[in-house]
């Protein structure tokens, strides 16, 4: 007895049912791609969102998601960040062996037959017949592209990748047509290598792979161009079944299917027998590249930095109109972003943030850098390492930011480094820094002294009294701002803000970028001038840069330029904006490097070159900073809790046991080591050098009438009234020059 071909077993009736169900089921698909856009074979079933006529545009050159690179300013990569695995080559990239390999195996006739295979149409549905089932399909790799399309589109919405892939019931045949239809209109517009190309660059390879140069980097550590025949022959085989034939869990499997491949090439004649048996005998010879995806992956610890990009490239609309663009663009990859960070001070930040707080102790520290002049953000590093593992003391939360921004709910208390802007402020107004104020240790302030912005006396609803103390008992006596500021005595920033009023210093915080954590502008409260509201560390670096930028202030930024996948660049302008005289923040400038001279700062001061700065310590000493600057840098450092408030009495940080910490002994030599490390080998700047009156110069009455003040020694010139480096107001007002102009609105809390 002869042998039976599969099914020939069928009686007469059976054989002549099985003939027509393919003849009816060939003559619907046929008849389907007569159809209009719409119609009974589901067309226009879910998921089919734009019509026929819009589709070939989006076909011929699909937005594929990619890889985006993240770059410091000198052009090394910080990380990758990807929705998608993805990196787009030319079809000339892939290696002759990727062409040959993915047509022998999914389309051997690719090059012969138009958009559909009729004839595979036909012999698929009669072998799918006799098999019972669906053993063998008939999509042509244009067709396959065309579903692949529809798939990327629905991103991660698993409902739409279902309705994508589908091909059962009547929504599986429309869809079925629908992908005849556009792979038609598609050929139309490219040729059969163009076609091949983004197919290659869209097929899902597994492992998260996408396209055949993610691939051939993540299953063989190179570039696709330099695949050799056995190692294209894998890969070709994974597009049928990523899964089943993944070489990492079923390398038998994977084995077997490359060595099928291999066979297929012989029959299309790519290459001969004798090669395909010598590629046989190789193993897999995988070399696996570990993805490496997102701020996670971040070298020189610049894991928060990365995610601060990624905050600030989503509020930028020079990315977008909207959030929602921008958030597409950045889910689209392809991205080159070049940013501000400076490897250098990042380095440095990095060790100082480590080396003085440990990554257990109970606090954390936190280091960020700004250039004076542009905002750039040159460093951004904490002693909590950047992961989700709290086990290994690891945070997404960036210490340094604001909340919008990744950052803290609130901020922290920056204590006694708010006190130059309250002396700026005063400047301002005319006052002058020979301002004397005599205090005890300790004073009760009458809320009502205050002011807010609509003039209206703080306290009628409360708190009528401030209790006010010093750092230290023995702090009591007769300053000047210059010996208020080095010795940070809270007594008389009290007493100069009333005079400034809170209003007023609030406004020019404001200008200067300060704001609350919580991205709120800065409650009108007298505390303010003590850091009684809560500030993130890079708005604190940011103010202290519009010092040493001689009062311009330069919003931060950490992005240069983006170059799309288009090779289209954006680059978002640096926000600047004089805020306050350059005579004013000269003046600060001498003032606040004595602070580090021979003040509560003296022992973070750099020796080398200019600087000044400021410690800070907050009530209960549950923060501790120092913010400071050269006419290079600026660096904010705090330490304290990143959880819950902690006191920090009678405690070990960075292996050092302090009674009380302070911003000088804790914070300070982080700062000096991040700054000695950022500067070195840059070459050192000076600040501009002016004359600061101090209280113990010469002071002469006014005279009884209105004539000019005579010239005495050691008086300064009066500078032209509010112009250019000159002191603001009149300093022919000798009343407001001795004892400030007597102005005092604010709003405070006890």
């Amino acid at each position: 007895m002869g042998r039976r071909r599969p099914g020939s077993g069928l009686s007469t009736a059976g054989q002549a049912v099985r003939f027509l169900g393919v003849s009816v089921l060939s003559g619907a698909v046929l008849a389907g791609l007569a159809l209009p856009a719409v119609g009974a074979l589901g067309l226009a079933a879910k998921g089919t969102a734009q019509g026929f006529d819009e589709i070939p545009a989006m076909m011929k050159r699909p937005p594929l998601s990619q890889r985006t690179t993240i770059l410091d300013a000198e052009g090394n990569k910080i990380a990758d960040v990807y929705h998608r695995n993805r990196t787009v080559i030319g079809l000339d990239d892939m290696g002759e062996y990727v062409r040959q390999a993915i047509v022998a195996i999914e389309d051997a006739r690719f090059y012969e037959h138009g958009a559909v295979d009729f004839e595979g149409i036909i012999r698929a549905l009669n072998n799918n017949l006799e098999a019972g089932g669906v053993s063998e399909g008939a999509s042509t790799l244009t067709q396959q592209y065309v579903k692949n399309v529809f798939v990327e589109a629905a991103g991660d919405d698993q409902e739409a990748i279902a309705e994508a892939t589908d091909q059962s019931g009547a929504d599986g045949l429309g869809r079925k047509v629908r992908e005849m239809k556009y792979a038609i209109e598609l050929e139309q517009e490219l040729s059969k290598d163009e076609i091949l190309e983004n197919y290659l660059n869209i097929t899902y390879f597994g492992q998260q792979a996408y396209g055949i140069e993610a691939a051939s980097r993540q299953y063989f550590s190179k570039p696709a161009s330099e695949l050799e025949l056995h190692e294209a022959a894998m890969l070709a085989g994974l597009v049928q079944s990523p899964s089943a034939y993944d070489p990492v869990t079923s390398p038998e499997a994977a084995r077997a299917r490359r060595d099928t491949v291999l066979q297929a090439m012989v029959r299309t004649g790519d290459i001969t027998q004798r090669e395909a048996d010598e590629a046989k005998a190789l193993d897999l010879g995988l070399k696996l590249s570990e993805p490496r995806n997102g701020c996670i992956t971040a070298v020189n610890d610049a894991g928060f930095f990365c995610d601060y990009v990624h905050e600030e490239f989503l509020s930028s609309p020079v990315f977008g109109e909207t959030r929602e663009k921008r958030e597409e663009m950045w889910a689209l990859g392809g991205l080159t972003i070049r940013t501000t960070l400076d490897p250098q001070a990042q380095s440095a930040a990095a060790a100082a943030a480590v080396n003085g707080v440990n990554t257990d102790d109970p606090v954390a520290s936190s280091v960020v850098q700004v250039e004076p002049g542009t905002g750039r953000i040159l460093s951004m590093a904490q002693s909590r390492p950047y992961g989700n593992d709290a086990e290994a003391h690891e945070t997404i939360i960036n210490l340094n930011a604001s909340n919008a921004m990744g950052g803290s709910t609130y901020g922290f208390q920056p204590g006694s480094t708010f006190k130059p802007i309250t002396a700026a402020a005063a400047l301002e107004a005319g006052m002058s820094p020979a301002k004397t104020y005599t205090t005890d240790n300790e004073m009760v302030v009458q809320m009502s002294d205050f002011r807010d912005c609509e003039g209206t006396p703080l306290g009628e609803a409360g708190n009528s009294e401030w209790d006010v103390e010093n750092y230290d008992e023995s702090m009591q006596g007769t300053w000047d701002m210059t010996d208020a500021l080095a010795q940070s005595v809270n007594t008389y920033f009290v007493e100069l803000e009333k005079e400034v009023g809170v209003c007023e210093t609030a406004e020019l915080a404001a200008r200067m970028g300060i704001e609350r954590g919580d991205n709120k502008p800065l409650g009108v409260n007298p505390s303010m001038t003590l850091g009684g509201e809560e500030i993130a560390p890079l708005q604190m670096a940011a103010a202290y840069a519009t010092f040493a930028n001689r009062g311009t202030y330069c919003e931060p930024v950490s992005i240069t330029s983006v170059t799309t996948a288009g090779g289209e660049e954006l680059a978002p302008e640096s926000d600047c904006s004089q805020v306050m005289s350059a005579r004013t923040a000269d003046t600060i400038n001498m003032m606040l490097r004595g602070v580090v001279e021979d003040g509560t700062g003296a022992t973070a001061g750099l020796t080398d070159r200019d600087n000044a700065g400021k410690t800070g310590t907050t009530d209960d000493v549950r923060d501790v900073w120092f913010v400071g600057y050269t006419p290079e840098v600026a660096t904010a450092v705090r330490v304290g809790s990143d959880t819950d408030p902690l006191p920090m009495f009678d405690i070990t940080i960075g292996g050092v046991f302090h009674e009380q910490a302070s911003g000088g002994a804790v914070a300070g030599p982080i700062w000096h080591e991040a700054m000695a490390g950022a500067l070195a080998g840059v070459p050192a700047s000076t600040f501009t050098e002016v004359d600061v009156p101090r209280a113990d110069d010469p002071v002469i009455p006014p005279p009884d009438d209105d004539s000019d003040l005579p010239d005495l020694p050691g008086l300064p010139e009066p500078p032209d009234d509010g112009g250019g480096d000159g002191w603001p107001g009149d300093w022919g007002d000798w009343e407001n020059w001795n004892n400030g102009n007597g102005n005092g609105n604010g709003n405070g809390r006890d």
